[in-house]
């Protein structure tokens, strides 16, 4: 526990790559046969969503479930006893019901959907996702499975603790064989970046459950055809005989699903592109099933194991929609550092950021972090994004999702930006010829450029740009323009302080797509509100990031009927935040939640006339949080989790809006 492999960070960064490209590949045709595969498509070598009239980078549950379940790590202080429990609320804070994360499918057809429900109405984990609660056919499917890969990671060459992190994060949702599969996946992550040899790999893995349930057995099964000198289609053929779908109660079970991975581990051997062919080209769950064996064979071969042509499509993107919106535009770096941090943390060794925390500090093989090239090239150099421009152009990376990616489908994609007017960002440059940058954002609208810079040849420079007044439109990109004949390397960017940027519907469209439905209604333009209309419990609409800290928010809200209604700030999901709100029992009140724990800071009388607007303000600054409501004055000193995060219109069972919210710099 004292220590972690010098080749640590790596490892995690061709892990995490492994898994998205896994998901990335097999999602076009999630749940299709084999025989329709091979009928179709042939042998799966490379990606075929445009074949499929189907955009790559998606949102996908494998990749938003397993990042964002393991922020329970981070939001418990990661305690190394994390329970089961916590990690079930860490659910209920990012998960917005029917819009993020989830297959909704309905109680008793989705598992995940099953268990959601059960911890709404107070059922705790592990007992939510029990199959005492919800049934073995329920409880049995392949979900667990997929979330787990971060847990694995978090313990290099620690199997067992491996898995009984998976043991606690899967409970939340599954039970039984379910858990089980989950246990070897993550003990087979955390394995591999010891031991390369994939029988190795699983006699360790299988240590970790009971040696007579169902899913040994079939592991068994699977590892003697492989010894008996089967190729991976009579393989197949054996597992679909004695172990497919057909076999199995409910949409998708953990049992064929698990025989398929560990087939294509066995029979891909020290080929990361051979066992992602036979993980997708035998069908079921694809999707799962190549991001499981992409994440065990990125940690196990490393990460000169993943062609360049599998990255390069990708540009190392991803999305995490949940009610934390401004966590949703990430990238492969990023999520890797988080997992790095963790690792850290639990064995209270001293964590270094690379680059003191830059956002994007290209400091992994070949990372680019979501740039991408327009009329330049670029390439990660593994200490920075080298650019090379013969003729003029932009290299950016998206900050929000765009108009198109918005259209994706599936799993959905509502977020807020990463970045805000008013905020400062700050680009290092380590020149290579004598150029001239500007820095540069889009909105969806409109280019806005820094003055022009010139970078002079073999001499490190920085530049700080004071993000202009967007007039509310979302930034979707930042990057910089470029100019003719010029190669640069962008060392690091970064952004820092609080935004200044004033929502007023009625100033035009655009300024909606920035804020996250956290509600069951919400973020329109109409009749010039920003509304949050929830019809059970508690919702928001959101928008702002974890990088956010001392700040203010001053809005003019009302509400026509509700429980009760305000602001946030320091958001960080559904159930974690300081609000000022005004409620029906005709009190203003300063709170702080953080998951279960609803605590009153201060509280005074205060009469509202239902459907009038009225002027809140509420402001953090370090552990001083202050609000104000018309006249009353609220505060508090406060020390508690909340340092970070964005803001939010809050509304407790019923209709609320604002007319204008307004987010500037702390006043002292």
């Amino acid at each position: 526990m004292a220590s972690l492999p010098v080749d640590y960070r790596e490892r995690v960064f061709a892990g995490v790559l492994g898994k998205i490209i896994g998901v990335y590949l097999g999602r076009p045709f999630e749940q299709w046969s084999h025989e329709r595969i091979d009928r179709e498509l042939g042998e799966i070598r490379g990606y075929v969503h445009e074949k499929l009239g189907q955009p790559l980078v998606v949102t996908d549950d494998d990749i938003t479930g397993t990042f964002t379940f393991f922020r329970a790590f981070e939001d418990s202080g990661y305690d190394p006893n994390l329970t089961a429990d916590r990690i079930g609320d860490a659910w209920l804070n990012y998960i917005v019901e029917k819009k993020t994360i989830l297959w909704w499918g309905g109680v008793g057809n989705s598992t995940e959907h099953t268990a959601f429900v059960r911890l709404q109405n107070g059922i705790k984990a592990p007992r939510s996702g029990s199959i005492s609660e919800n049934g073995a056919i329920v409880a049995e499917q392949i979900g667990a499975q997929i979330f787990i890969d971060a847990w694995g990671l978090l313990n290099p060459n620690d199997p067992e603790r491996a898995a009984d992190f998976a043991r606690r994060a899967a409970s939340v949702s599954h039970d039984g064989n379910a858990i089980y599969g989950a246990q070897v996946v993550a003990a087979m992550v955390a394995h591999s970046f010891g031991e390369r040899n994939v029988d190795l790999l699983i006699d360790v893995a299988l240590r970790q459950i009971p040696s007579d349930c169902l899913l040994r057995r079939m592991v068994d099964d699977v590892r003697l055809w492989h010894s008996e000198g089967l190729d991976w289609r009579e393989g197949l053929a054996r597992i679909q005989e004695k172990w497919g779908y057909s076999k199995f109660p409910g949409g998708c079970h953990i049992i064929p699903n698990h025989a398929i991975v560990i087939h294509a581990l066995l029979h891909g051997g020290e080929s990361f592109d051979e066992s992602q062919m036979v993980v997708n080209t035998c069908g079921y769950d694809t999707d799962c099933n190549a991001a499981n064996v992409g994440c065990i064979n990125g940690v196990r071969l490393g990460i000169d194991a993943i062609d360049q042509s599998w990255r390069d499509p990708i540009a190392d993107r991803l999305f995490l929609p949940t009610a934390d919106g401004g966590r949703c535009v990430s990238d492969a770096e990023h999520e890797t550092e988080e997992i790095v941090r963790a690792g850290h943390r639990l064995r209270g060794i001293p964590y270094l950021a690379p680059k003191v925390g830059a956002k994007f500090a290209f400091s992994l093989p070949n990372s680019v972090q979501g740039f991408q090239g327009y009329e330049v090239e670029i390439e990660g150099t593994g200490d920075g994004l080298a650019i090379y421009a013969e003729t003029e152009g932009f290299v950016l990376t998206r900050t929000s999702p765009t108009t198109e990616d918005r259209k994706m489908g599936g799993y959905g994609l509502s977020a807020s930006p990463t970045l805000y007017s008013g905020q400062v960002v700050t680009a290092n440059f380590l020149p290579r010829t004598d150029s001239i940058v500007e820095l540069a954002i889009k909105t969806p609208d409109s280019t806005f450029l820094s003055p022009a810079i010139q970078l002079v040849s073999d001499e490190a420079q920085t530049v700080n740009w004071t993000v202009p007044d967007t007039f509310g439109q979302p930034i979707e990109h930042v990057g910089l323009k470029i100019s003719a004949d010029s190669t640069v390397v962008l060392d690091s960017v970064t952004w820092s302080g609080a935004p200044r940027v004033n929502y007023r519907p009625q100033t035009g469209q655009g300024w909606e797509t920035s804020w996250m439905e956290g509600c069951e209604e919400g973020v329109r333009h109409w009749e010039h509100r920003i509304k949050a209309i929830q019809n059970h419990g508690t919702g928001q609409v959101s928008v702002g990031t974890t990088s956010w800290t001392d700040y203010r928010i001053d809005a003019t809200i009302a509400s026509q009927l509700s429980d009760s209604f305000g602001v946030t700030i320091r958001n960080q999901g559904l159930r974690q935040y300081y609000a000022v709100t005004i409620d029906r029992a005709g009190f203003a009140q300063l709170i702080r939640r953080y998951g279960d724990d609803i605590t009153v800071l201060q509280s005074a009388p205060f009469v509202y006339e239902w459907g009038s607007d009225i002027s809140v303000t509420l402001q953090a600054v370090g552990q001083d949080i202050s609000a104000s409501v018309g006249d009353i004055r609220l505060g508090a000193v406060d020390r508690s989790p909340l340092t970070y995060g964005g803001a939010a219109i809050t509304v407790t069972q019923g209709h609320a809006w604002a007319k204008q919210f307004a987010i500037a710099p702390a006043s002292l």
